[in-house]
């Protein structure tokens, strides 16, 4: 009997015990259903309105200085004199190099020489003929020739010429101010004859070239402001259009470069983002945010007494952040200045949802 007992006793405590765990279980169900169906779904809107709407056309470019020059030793000498290097930014008609001037200045010494003794030859020959020396500008231009080219004068005069040149060019003169580039060669090394010793470039204004296909040609002219956005600093710089190239190559684009000046962060051969912009007035305009997709097809969610509904738009003109719309009529859908658009909140709302404006 006390068999039975214990165990009618260990069956109820069993029955008790999954009850419990059963009730507490539709406790919970019921308390996450209850928290889910009390969930709210917040938005932010904005009340439509027309306005100036900021077309942009969007192309890669890279930049180029608008000065540059290469610089070349035109003889073949040792580097004496060193007074830059890469990164170094010089004044227009500083010194940069010099090269070894020994020989040279031996030609122009010799070539100087030459020049005063076909000069007394000359005065020699004119004195003869009964004409003043320090009266040149009186005496026939024929028979000035002609003594010119009896004494060597002449040529002495153009052996001069040379070899002061010469000697002038063993010294590398910045021809504008600007900044070092591809320099190479190190002191007491051989610069040779014709070849890149250095660059010199403008950095205070670059140009940027770029392409655009045909069609967008007619948006553009000559002046038009442009933005340059900068991949390396993510600065954004203004510019204009300066250069449209009247041909369409192959692949139907076109070429156009447009100047910008240089605060400092650009280089030569950066590679950049160029923006145009048009302005289109009298545009119903919306933040991307408020345009989704609903089976393949544009559409936003109108604000219309605590509930959204859903509305067919089509998108025409778009930027980096805006969309221009009007209502989609194949649709059946309208749309008019002064609705309430939800820009936010709004990737997984339903049409006739119950929404709630947030702060």
């Amino acid at each position: 009997m006390k068999k039975i007992l214990t165990n009618i006793l260990f069956i109820a405590l069993i029955s008790s015990l999954f009850s419990c765990k059963f009730q507490n279980g539709n406790a919970a169900d019921n308390s996450e259903k209850r928290q889910y169906q009390d969930e709210k779904n917040i938005v932010d809107v904005i009340v439509l309105k027309k306005a100036v709407f900021n077309k942009e056309l969007v192309s890669n470019g890279k930049l180029k200085a608008f000065q540059k020059s290469i610089l070349k030793f035109e003889t073949s000498e040792r580097l004496t004199e060193l007074y830059v290097k890469n990164g170094s930014w010089v004044k227009k008609g500083s010194i940069i190099a010099s090269a070894n001037k020994i020989k040279a200045q031996q030609k122009l010494d010799q070539a100087i020489l030459q020049f005063k003794k076909a000069n007394l030859t000359r005065q020699e020959l004119l004195i003869g003929q009964g004409f003043e020396v320090d009266s040149a500008s009186k005496i026939p231009k024929d028979i000035l020739e002609i003594a010119n080219i009896r004494s060597g004068y002449s040529s002495s005069e153009n052996e001069l010429n040379v070899a002061r040149y010469n000697y002038n060019t063993l010294t590398l003169i910045a021809p504008f101010s600007g900044i070092i580039a591809n320099l190479k060669c190190k002191i007491h090394e051989n610069v040779n004859s014709g070849e890149e010793f250095c660059s010199l470039i403008d950095d205070s204004k670059f140009e940027v070239e770029f392409s655009l296909i045909e069609k967008e040609l007619q948006q553009i002219k000559i002046k038009q402001a442009v933005k340059i956005h900068s991949f390396s600093s993510g600065k954004i710089y203004s510019g204009f259009v300066n250069e449209i190239n009247p041909v369409v190559e192959e692949n139907g684009m076109v070429k156009i470069k447009a100047l910008i000046s240089n605060s400092g962060d650009l280089m030569e051969g950066m590679n950049v983002e160029v923006i145009i912009e048009n302005k289109i007035p009298n545009q119903m305009v919306v933040p991307k945010s408020a345009v989704v997709l609903r089976q393949n097809k544009e559409v936003l969610f109108r604000y219309i007494n605590g509930k959204a509904f859903w509305t067919y738009v089509k998108t025409e003109f778009e930027n980096s952040n805006s969309y221009t719309i009007n209502a989609n009529i194949d649709r059946g859908a309208e749309i008019n200045v002064g609705d309430t658009i939800i820009i936010s909140g709004n990737l997984n709302l339903a049409h006739d949802s119950e929404v709630e404006i947030g702060n």
